[in-house]
């Protein structure tokens, strides 16, 4: 999937992460696929499946509507 390398680094501001937004801010290119770049994230500390989830319209919506329709997964 690819995310805009500000919407990392807005969400990591958001959760109180300056240090790792600083870093993710000189570390990761423009565009940034989850798949190729997964080890920079990694090493920024950024869990791929969190990220996801906290997007705006993203997976984690999708996957919570989907949730929710079927009652919760067991």
């Amino acid at each position: 999937m690819q995310i805009d390398k500000q919407q990392i680094i807005d969400i990591l501001q958001s959760m109180g992460k300056n240090d790792q937004a600083s870093q993710a801010q000189s570390d990761l290119p423009d565009q940034v696929d989850t798949e190729r770049d997964s080890g920079l994230l990694s090493n920024l500390g950024i869990d791929v499946n969190d990220l996801l989830g906290r997007l705006p319209g993203g997976l984690g919506e999708k996957l919570g509507g989907l949730k929710d329709s079927f009652g919760g997964f067991a």
